[in-house]
């Protein structure tokens, strides 16, 4: 999508837009709007019927794009089903990006999306079937197209066929997931993707432990669930470090309790060694920050696969849960205070953020993609090599 240029880094990675009628100027927008109100009667299948939406456009337009492009081989992400299914009708290499939680499904793991206990038992197996059923209930608008499309292209329409079998690298350390039983041989569980940020410099601390407060990009609006947070954290007699994501005005953010530092945005990395504790709406690159920090969470789920990461970060011991309704209600003080006089939370996080950090991060997952798709024989490129002799490769 043309709006997505505004969000590559100047790196040396090139961007170019599908070239489609469909791909208007605000359709990201509008999207983020949806995305922002997930849930209810009304905001879920709205949210399905947009995601649906933005499948189809890159359905449509993805293969003359990639072609136009030269392309040679795809990164795509595991969320997003247009990017694998297209590489397998162009009969292109592709990978599979696990930016999130690990999206196979297992009969003892419940559906990403719900914050369930890991039980493997009898019990357990048939409530993810159930919740598995509704699941696919509720995503048959996507489901449906996509399978419309792999049959026109002659393609099997089985959601398996969706991920790579050369390799599928995650972010999540596998520390944090719940024990898998049947992992395929190309999946690999890693540390955070991050490039290095600029050092943070903070005002004069006033002598209070930081606590680093978050509720990501597209839930940055909720005025009142922030000032929940920084009068949690003044109660707890800590200052909180606001990232807002640009949801706040001015007069909002200065209106928080507790004297907070606010921003639209923190570099998380830099910011997060200093803090004593982090309340996230779970995230996930969010939580993985706090955790390669080694920082204990309160975890408050909103939307999305959130409820699910924060009943992994329960299973480790590195995160209190407080439902939204109870931190309105003051859950968030007793939670926070928890995390922080017992050192078990930060103790666990500490042991996730170790093994993080040897999973080589970026780096270490360029390297598996690198060797995935060029280091076999018999990957050849499918289109003729840019003049730079270079491939070309589509995430």
């Amino acid at each position: 999508m043309a709006d997505v240029a505004a969000l590559v880094p100047d790196c040396g990675v090139g961007f170019a837009a599908l070239d489609h009628p469909a791909d208007r100027q605000g359709l990201l927008a509008d999207y983020y709007r949806k995305l922002a109100q997930p849930s209810g009667p009304i905001g879920l299948p709205r949210m399905i019927r947009g995601t649906a939406s933005m499948t189809e456009l890159l359905l449509k337009a993805l293969p003359a794009a990639l072609t136009r492009l030269g392309v040679d081989a795809v990164l795509a992400d595991s969320v997003e089903p247009a990017g694998a299914l297209v590489a397998r009708h162009l009969r292109l290499p592709f990978v599979t990006a696990v930016t999130g939680l690990p999206l196979l499904r297992e009969p003892t793991v419940p559906p990403p999306f719900l914050g369930w206990t890991y039980r493997p038992d009898a019990v357990g197996r048939n409530r993810n079937s159930g919740g598995y059923a509704v699941s696919d209930l509720l995503m048959r608008p996507i489901t449906t197209m996509v399978s419309t499309y792999a049959r026109h292209w002659g393609l099997d329409p089985d959601p398996r066929q969706l991920w790579s079998d050369r390799l599928q690298i995650a972010q999540c350390p596998a520390g944090l997931d719940f024990p898998r039983l049947a992992l395929p041989e190309s999946f690999r569980y890693g540390g955070p993707w991050r490039l290095d940020e600029r050092e943070q410099h903070l005002p004069e601390s006033d002598g209070r432990p930081l606590i680093f407060c978050s509720l990501g990009s597209l839930q940055g609006a909720r005025r009142s669930l922030f000032a929940a947070m920084t009068a949690a954290c003044a109660a707890v007699g800590a200052r909180a470090v606001v990232a807002h994501g640009g949801g706040l005005s001015d007069r909002e953010a200065n209106s928080l309790p507790g004297n907070p530092l606010v921003r639209a945005f923190w570099c998380q990395t830099r910011i997060l060694p200093f803090c004593s504790a982090a309340i996230l709406h779970g995230g996930f690159n969010t939580v993985l920050d706090a955790l390669a920090a080694g920082v204990p969470i309160v975890a408050v789920p909103l939307a999305f696969e959130q409820p699910a990461t924060a009943a992994r970060l329960k299973r480790i011991g590195a995160a209190r849960i407080v439902s939204a309704a109870d931190a309105g209600r003051g859950g968030l003080e007793p939670a926070l205070r928890l995390v922080l006089d017992d050192p078990q939370y930060r103790h666990a996080a500490r042991l996730l953020a170790t093994d993080m950090a040897g999973a080589g991060g970026a780096v270490e997952a360029a390297a598996l993609v690198d060797a995935a798709l060029y280091d076999d024989s018999d990957v050849r490129p499918a289109w003729p090599t840019p003049s730079d002799g270079t491939a070309a490769c589509a995430a």
